[in-house]
């Protein structure tokens, strides 16, 4: 595998969370059409959770992290964007893990946005800065 220049690693993770954020959406989506979901919704109820304006803020804040780390990925520096999107990873892995349902396509889209995490995290890890030649020195004749 060759290596990923700092410019490719940046639109790599910032690819794979716009991968996460829509996983994380058609889960929910499907979610909606699920016979007996919205009925159970309508009384303020998720499963054994009482939805509140704090949980749906908790939610919604939940939500925006993959949002935001498309962009940060690629704007941050270098060691700000390898720990965002570590924490952000850790965060988010734990949102979809704990914070979903057992159902069958709930299952399968968490299957793959950790597939996707896992990417961002070992894209994450292994980032050291790229060694810059400078246009010149790669051009200047040796001798």
């Amino acid at each position: 595998m060759q290596p990923v220049n700092e410019t490719d690693r940046r639109a790599r993770i910032s690819t794979l969370w716009v991968v996460v954020m829509f996983n994380i959406l058609a889960a929910d989506i499907l979610s909606f059409i699920q016979p007996g979901f919205l009925a159970e919704v309508m009384t303020g109820m998720a499963g054994e959770i009482q939805i509140t304006s704090e949980f749906l803020l908790v939610a919604a804040v939940m939500l925006e992290i993959p949002i935001v780390m498309i962009f940060l990925s690629r704007v941050l520096p270098l060691r700000a964007a390898r720990l965002a999107n570590l924490g952000a990873v850790a965060t988010t892995a734990a949102f979809v893990i704990f914070g979903g349902s057992p159902s069958l396509h709930y299952v399968f889209f968490v299957f793959v946005e950790i597939v996707a995490m896992l990417l961002i995290a070992r894209y994450a890890w292994t980032w050291r800065a790229d060694r810059v030649v400078s246009p010149r020195a790669a051009t200047a004749p040796a001798g």
